[in-house]
């Protein structure tokens, strides 16, 4: 098994969701790169972005990116803009297995309407507008994810089931034996989404 997975994709796509089930699954620890980045800045990412604008957030993201992916078996969720930046994206694939979980925008949509927190670049949009944004701005960030080693095409996550199945598509792609995951444990639970 590979020392550290690295999962990418645009906002919303449910790169912390199914990381977090994965790495549970994997009996691996989980980091969330923007999750870091505001337990080791103590602000949040939002706050980040105001204080420093989008190149400073960029700029703090890179140093963080560079000390998390050092961590070894590890499952690491990185921000939608994370690999599109810098280096970043030949760094990870350096550092471990990258897949990128690529969704439509209309499931990426989806997903950032069911989620709770508003992200930095979508705010004060309209629904439209927002449907507008992401379709720009997937497109212009699409050469940096299909850089990844790995690709998993991403369904409308909105049940345990469907997560859990995303999972097993995820080892497979890897090349990870599911004969020993637990994929069940939670089966009749909601699912903690994060969009």
């Amino acid at each position: 098994m590979t020392d550290r997975i690295i999962l990418i994709g645009y906002m919303g796509a449910g790169k912390t969701t199914v990381g977090r089930a994965l790495a549970r699954a994997l009996h691996m620890p989980f980091y969330d790169l923007d999750w870091y980045i505001e337990q080791r800045m103590h602000r949040s990412v939002r706050q980040i972005f105001d204080e420093r604008g989008e190149e400073g957030f960029r700029n703090v993201e890179r140093n963080m990116l560079h000390e998390v992916a050092e961590f070894n078996r590890v499952v690491l969720s990185c921000g939608g803009g994370t690999p599109c930046f810098f280096d970043n994206i030949d760094y990870l694939n350096r550092q471990g297995a990258t897949v990128y979980l690529k969704a439509t925008p209309d499931v990426l949509f989806s997903h950032l309407h069911m989620g709770r927190n508003v992200r930095p670049l979508l705010l004060g949009k309209t629904p439209d507008e927002v449907r507008h944004f992401i379709s720009e701005q997937l497109a212009e960030r699409e050469d940096f994810y299909t850089k990844a080693h790995y690709t998993v095409d991403i369904s409308l996550l909105d049940n345990h089931k469907k997560v859990q199945d995303t999972i097993l598509r995820l080892c497979e792609t890897l090349g990870i034996s599911t004969d020993n995951i637990n994929t069940n444990n939670n089966r009749n639970k909601t699912i903690k989404t994060t969009f």
